[in-house]
């Protein structure tokens, strides 16, 4: 009889053994739902719509935080301000830095009197997530920590971890097949320059309009309009976190479309295919 009891204690235990996860943004919700799955529950702290630059969180989410286990953070600008007290309000509350490990790009700045793109001098680019290659990385990080919080689950976590990988595989594989005819080195115009990582990856280059927020000004408008002409840019990609009023007056001269996407978007996957088609030309 003790025998009975003793496994379905351990049988509940192991069905119903909870993790309380924080995150700071939505990809890495995604991340750390296809690796915790049930055992895990996810809070995030910037909500869709919202910038990391500017997030203030509700009374609600510092409730969650005073009863999480762990921090996943990713090194965006919000946790430079809010992470320590985060860590004062919960000293018990474990904090995972998932971009430890992962070099980083500088962000591009537009220097449109020169015509050319030069690197920040000062800020490192957070969007570590938009390279599959790193959400490899970011993968084997969460599922290493929940093995260690839930060592009764290691296996459970281990087995999503590998259907995990399988799927960053196969979407970094339609991406390069999308990209397959397009030259090394083609450029792709971003109004917010977010996508150094996923540049980088597949031999792309993005063209930024503007950094840290400020729009160009009238005459670098011109030299943007000229750059985009000797480029043959297609599209232009803008966020729905910034304004984009600068972005459709240069779209509106160019006769191309503006594209809302967002390397914040909750489905990773999904979002980089789109970009590599737009970018590829492909409907």
């Amino acid at each position: 009889m003790k025998k009975i009891l003793f496994t379905i204690t351990l049988l509940n235990t192991l069905i119903l053994a909870n993790i309380n996860a924080i995150v700071s943004i939505l990809p890495e919700k995604t991340f750390v739902k296809a690796i915790g799955g049930e055992k895990v529950t996810v809070t995030v702290m910037v909500l869709p719509g919202n910038s990391p630059h500017t997030y203030e969180p509700k009374p609600a989410q510092m409730q969650k935080i005073s009863r999480a286990d762990l921090y996943f953070a990713i090194g965006v600008e919000f946790e430079k301000v809010w992470l320590s007290k985060f860590q004062s309000l919960n000293p018990k509350m474990e904090v995972i830095d998932l971009s430890e490990g992962i070099k980083k790009l500088p962000m591009v700045s537009a220097h449109h009197h020169d015509n050319d793109h030069h690197e920040h001098e000062k800020e490192l680019d957070p969007h570590i997530w938009t390279a599959p290659e790193h959400v490899v990385q970011i993968a084997q990080k969460i599922c290493d920590t929940l093995a260690r919080k839930d060592p009764l689950n290691k296996a459970y976590y281990k087995t999503n971890l590998n259907a995990f990988l399988n799927s960053i595989r196969r979407t970094d594989k339609e991406i390069r097949n999308i990209l397959s005819p397009l030259p090394k080195g083609t450029r792709f115009m971003v109004f917010h320059p977010s996508w150094g990582y996923f540049a980088k990856a597949y031999g792309l280059v993005q063209m930024p309009v503007e950094l840290e927020g400020k729009n160009p000004k009238p005459k670098e408008l011109i030299t943007i309009l000229k750059e985009a002409r000797e480029e043959n840019i297609t599209a232009i990609f803008t966020q729905p976190e910034f304004s984009d009023s600068s972005a459709r007056v240069i779209a509106d001269e160019l006769e191309i479309p503006v594209i809302k996407v967002s390397p914040l978007a909750a489905d990773w996957s999904a979002n980089l295919l789109r970009i590599a088609k737009a970018i590829a030309g492909v409907r």
